[in-house]
């Protein structure tokens, strides 16, 4: 049996979850969310902790019980406390503001770079060289990131660009001078 996916999920008291045929919704103070149930997975709602069996032990049952048990872990705390990633930008002028539902950018290029902000999270710019993502679906949160940090990835030589809060990037020594 999976390892992750025995281990009973804990739902909080503001958190409602319905189990449905082939799909499970969670409702909380932060939003709602849904997702599918696989074929041959069994889902069992009982005093505030959601058990996922297997009616199948096939590959892909095996392969699909911890994953649903992850995505349901990552679900419950979505709709109740949230999810967040914080991008960091550096570089000599390079800075970030919001325009209405536009992300305002200038990273060195000869144009500022416009990123439309999806209505699903919320992009806040607590200073102008830091970016904030919050919202409910953590890989949807994720993705906004990603697509915010792939405009300028941080280069290896001066480690210019957009970055993860806390991302180490490696260094390259560059050309070195020989007498």
């Amino acid at each position: 049996m999976s390892r992750i996916g025995k281990i009973p999920v804990a739902v909080p008291k503001d958190v409602k979850v319905a189990v449905e045929s082939g799909l499970i919704r969670c409702e909380g103070p932060k939003g709602k969310l849904a997702l599918n149930i696989p074929d041959g997975l069994t889902i069992e709602n009982k005093d505030g902790r959601i058990t996922i069996g297997r009616a199948k032990n096939t590959k892909q049952c095996r392969t699909d019980h911890g994953t649903l048990r992850a995505n349901l872990v990552n679900m419950v705390q979505g709709v109740s406390k949230g999810h967040k990633k914080e991008l960091e930008i550096q570089g000599v002028g390079f800075r970030a503001q919001l325009q209405g539902a536009k992300l305002v950018m200038n990273l060195g290029f000869s144009h500022p770079v416009e990123f439309p902000v999806p209505k699903e999270v919320k992009v806040a710019v607590p200073q102008p060289t830091s970016i904030t993502i919050e919202g409910v679906d953590k890989a949807f949160v994720g993705m906004v990131a990603a697509n915010i940090r792939d405009i300028k990835r941080p280069e290896p030589y001066k480690g210019k660009g957009i970055r993860y809060l806390k991302e180490v990037v490696r260094r390259k020594q560059g050309k070195s001078v020989t007498k």
